[in-house]
């Protein structure tokens, strides 16, 4: 059992803290302005970094991860220069803005 500042989490916060987490970190280049469902302004092309978290599925006899988030880097709305903001996103999106992209590159 897991006691944290004098709170008892339970057995369901104790296995909650073994799991393991791991981060993926990739470049993904638009060669047009593009959209992301959730995210209200048309972003710029060029190179974003999208990083995925996932977590082990604990009690497999194999390894295998479920993924918890991805997000976005971009540029900062309405800032100047090298100002950037990492937004979450859902990967399903990501996949349609680089179809769009892909798709109007052919256009």
């Amino acid at each position: 059992m897991v006691v944290a500042a004098g709170v008892d989490w339970g057995p369901t916060c104790e296995r909650q803290a073994r799991m393991t987490i791991r981060s993926r970190r990739e470049t993904v280049t638009f060669r047009h302005p593009f959209r992301i469902r959730g995210i209200e302004r048309l972003l710029p092309a060029g190179a974003c970094e999208v990083v995925t978290d996932e977590e082990m599925i604990e009690g497999l006899s194999f390894a295998s991860w479920r993924r918890v988030a991805t997000m976005i880097t971009v540029p900062a709305e309405g800032a100047r220069g090298a100002v950037m903001e990492m937004l979450s996103i859902g990967s399903v999106d990501l996949a349609g803005a680089q179809r769009v992209d892909a798709s109007a590159a052919h256009d």
